[in-house]
């Protein structure tokens, strides 16, 4: 009689490939990516430092002040990471990440900012409520959401060149999904929200 045995579980990632996904996580986080293509969106609305000037105001409200005050949370303990791996303490962080961006968008109606730069914090409006609806029963991925997003957002502003940042984006899904912090599907649905809100508003509204 022979004994069955349980499955074993999926191999951890070698140390090399573990650091190399780190490394992507942590340099194409959410927050770079929403600083970064406010600052290129910014430049391109105006072709001048200017622009650049409102995207540097649009990023401190969707990108700056969300991510000091997840930082925060962690260094007190409310969070086990910044990148909030836990699907249960996503909740207040992405609402105050909202509020945040709001405030900022009132802003910078407020004070005329070039249509460009509000077409895209629109966008990103639109990806976090999607993000935040499918928080409710599934850790989605947020940080390709917002990648693809840059990809669509750069792409549309720029040209069918900018396509290759799709590239970009496999790869952070295959650092969130190294890292088992999601699951394939987890990914790919991130991917499609954040691609679909950056396509249907920014191109809609810029």
């Amino acid at each position: 009689m022979t004994a069955t045995t349980a499955p074993l579980p999926p191999a951890a990632a070698a140390p090399a490939e573990r650091r190399s996904a780190r490394l992507v996580t942590e340099v194409l986080a959410p927050a770079n990516l929403v600083i970064g293509v406010l600052l290129v969106i910014g430049w391109h609305s105006t072709n001048s430092l200017q622009g650049v000037g409102w995207g540097l105001l649009a990023g401190t409200f969707c990108g700056g002040l969300p991510i000091a005050y997840i930082v925060a949370g962690v260094r007190r303990g409310r969070w086990t990471d910044k990148h909030l791996k836990i699907r249960t303490q996503r909740w207040l962080p992405l609402f105050v990440t909202l509020g945040s961006v709001l405030v900022g968008t009132g802003l910078l109606l407020a004070l005329d900012a070039p249509r460009e730069v509000v077409a895209l914090v629109a966008a990103m409006i639109a990806g976090l409520l999607l993000t935040m609806a499918v928080t409710v029963w599934w850790k989605v991925s947020v940080h390709t959401a917002v990648a693809s997003g840059v990809a669509v957002v750069i792409t549309v502003a720029y040209g069918w060149w900018a396509a290759l940042l799709f590239l970009g984006v496999a790869a952070v899904g295959w650092s969130r999904v190294s890292l088992r912090d999601h699951t394939m599907g987890q990914v790919i649905v991130g991917a499609i929200l954040g691609g679909t809100a950056a396509a249907v508003v920014f191109a809609g509204l810029r």
